[in-house]
């Protein structure tokens, strides 16, 4: 994968792998020390029902998605789902 700017990611549609959009992209969480990336920080879609979802959610009810399911980054982030 070629390299992206996180600022061109913040904001972006996140789509699951069966063509489902999760909703936008808050933030990315990583090591401060190694620099690896972690998780996907992302806002719900408000009419995705969020027990259709497998991901990890966070306190404020955000999906945590491990960065290795990233499939491609274009219009849209694509996660495996």
């Amino acid at each position: 994968m070629s390299d992206i700017l996180a600022e061109n990611l913040s904001g972006k549609s996140v789509m699951g792998s069966d063509g489902v959009e999760l909703g936008l992209l808050y933030n990315i969480t990583m090591d401060i020390k190694s620099g690896k990336l972690h998780d996907l920080v992302i806002d719900p879609d408000e009419e995705l029902p969020t027990r259709s979802v497998d991901f990890d959610v966070d306190e404020r009810g955000r999906f945590r998605v491990p960065v290795n399911r990233v499939q491609a980054v274009k219009d849209y982030i694509v996660v495996q789902r």
